[in-house]
């Protein structure tokens, strides 16, 4: 039998509480918490932010984006001539959810340029109509 996300997040988190000597409780309302996952999945998000210069959380990859607004940003990206990285939330459903009080935005996909939440495909499009997202991925790249 496969052991679940949750299970294995609420054994590593039993486990770094054990050789810390923290007490923990076992009551439900202990075991029902997401926060040790959540906390995980937000540190992966920083890390990933903090990592590239241009960072895409998408659905799908650059090559089979699977929505219209990721595809539209990956056109966007691609237009800025700028490297940058995408991640697949359709992969994993604690980053899916993490992205979004991450950056406090709803919706996918969400795109950060030098570690800054710019926005979803909306803002994306408006920035670089106005030539905004261009020179801000420029700048980011010359840093």
């Amino acid at each position: 039998s496969t052991m679940g996300l949750k299970d294995m997040c609420l054994l590593l988190f039993g486990l770094i509480a054990h050789t810390h000597g923290l007490q923990i409780s076992t009551t439900p309302a202990v075991v029902r918490t997401r926060s040790p996952c959540m906390n995980v999945a937000q540190e992966r998000i920083k890390e990933m932010v903090a990592q590239h210069k241009v960072m895409l959380f998408m659905k799908g990859n650059k090559m089979f984006p699977q929505c219209g607004f990721s595809n539209t940003a990956v056109q966007i990206l691609n237009a800025c001539e700028t490297p940058f990285e995408t991640f697949d939330v359709l992969s994993d459903n604690e980053i899916r959810e993490g992205v979004k009080t991450f950056s406090k935005w709803p919706t996918i996909p969400q795109c950060y340029v030098d570690g800054e939440f710019i926005g979803g495909c909306d803002v994306m499009i408006e920035m670089y109509q106005n030539g905004e997202l261009q020179e801000m991925v420029e700048k980011a790249n010359a840093s």
